[in-house]
């Protein structure tokens, strides 16, 4: 299921509790509205926003954080990248071969990530674009320098690859998603709950009806912020790729 269907879903789900409650409000007798009864009904409604307002807080400051990182991770890699493709120049020209793969699988990591199509992502992941990874590690490890200069340069190169690896596997884990599936349903019940006790409170017109109306549109576009943010590679919200297009420009100089 798609962000944009959940997001719909969680909107029909609060502005239908609110119309809810502007029914129900027209059909109790007169006795349930009064002061003592809704004087209740506000502090119970009052501690479930709090518990909502927490968690959708938790949520939010999450989901920042997940695509922070990412974001981080990236810039990370870019400048890893280059640093490694000026050592192999350095080295010699014997490197030209590393130095061509490096660039051409570059390049194709960052053309299935502007497609922004998961199935292409998730391959990314995969066993095989770790493989092809280690295809380039291990061209690293057959060069056979001639110098102490380019033995240092040999084992200078192959630190990095390591390292650009292991962050490659950290950012393509961390594209996931985190969003706690009983948590998402639990805070869309309570934003539920309080609509309702809105519309329970509320006298039926239509400004009431368009403030419920922009309430929970607000609160279901909250939520496909939070998702979107959850996935930072592909979506309606990701990443910038500028730093990694940088690096490619500059690799084979």
């Amino acid at each position: 299921m798609s962000h944009v269907e959940i997001a719909l879903i969680v909107f029909a789900c609060v502005f239908g509790s609110a119309m809810l409650g502007l029914y129900v409000r027209t059909i109790l007798p007169e006795h349930h509205l009064s002061d003592e009864s809704t004087g209740v009904l506000k502090l119970a409604v009052g501690l479930i926003a709090t518990l909502a307002a927490l968690v959708l807080g938790l949520l939010i400051s999450s989901a920042k954080s997940s695509f922070d990182t990412v974001n981080g991770e990236v810039v990370r890699n870019a400048a890893s990248i280059i640093l490694l493709d000026r050592v192999l120049a350095k080295y010699g020209p014997e490197t030209k071969e590393v130095r061509d793969l490096l660039k051409q699988r570059v390049g194709m990591s960052i053309q299935i990530i502007a497609s922004g199509k998961p199935a292409q992502i998730a391959k990314l992941r995969g066993i095989e674009a770790i493989r092809g990874a280690e295809s380039l590690q291990l061209k690293l490890e057959e060069l056979s320098p001639r110098s102490d200069a380019q033995r240092q340069l040999q084992v200078r190169a192959i630190q990095i690859a390591n390292e650009v690896l292991a962050a490659r596997q950290l950012t393509m884990l961390q594209t996931e998603g985190s969003t706690p599936t009983p948590l998402l349903i639990c805070l869309v019940l309570w934003l539920s709950v309080i609509f309702c006790a809105f519309g329970l409170f509320a006298p039926a017109n239509a400004t009431v009806v368009v403030g419920l109306f922009l309430g929970a549109l607000s609160t279901s576009g909250a939520i496909f912020l939070i998702l979107e943010m959850n996935i930072p590679l592909d979506g309606v919200i990701t990443v910038s790729l500028a730093p990694m297009r940088e690096a490619l420009a500059l690799l084979g100089q």
